[in-house]
C-alpha cells in the first residue's frame, strides 16, 4: 500500500489543521467535539480527534462525520476549497 504525504503540512492526512481550526472556531475541546460526535450517532472519542488534528490517516467516514457536524463540505476539510459552506 501506498501512503501518500501532504508536501505543505508534512502529514498523513490534509483535514487535520482544518478540524482543528473549526473545533476551535466553535471553542470545543477534543473530548466535547467527539461527544458532539457521538450524539449525531458517531463512533468517536478524543483520541480520534487527537489522531486526525495530528495528521494521522483519516477515513472516509471520519471525514464525512466531521463535516456534518461542523456543517461544512467535505471538500472544506479536504483543502479542496476555501468556502467552508455545504
Amino acid at each position: 500500500m501506498i501512503i501518500y504525504w501532504d508536501k505543505k503540512t508534512n502529514s498523513k492526512n490534509r483535514i487535520g489543521q482544518r478540524v482543528k481550526e473549526l473545533r476551535k472556531a466553535h471553542n470545543l475541546t477534543q473530548k466535547t467535539l467527539a461527544a458532539k460526535l457521538q450524539l449525531a450517532g458517531y463512533d468517536f472519542n478524543d483520541l480520534a480527534i487527537l489522531r486526525i488534528e495530528q495528521g494521522t490517516l483519516a477515513s472516509d467516514y471520519e471525514v464525512v462525520a466531521l463535516a456534518e457536524v461542523f456543517n461544512v463540505s467535505c471538500e472544506y476539510l479536504l483543502g479542496l476549497t476555501d468556502a467552508p459552506a455545504k
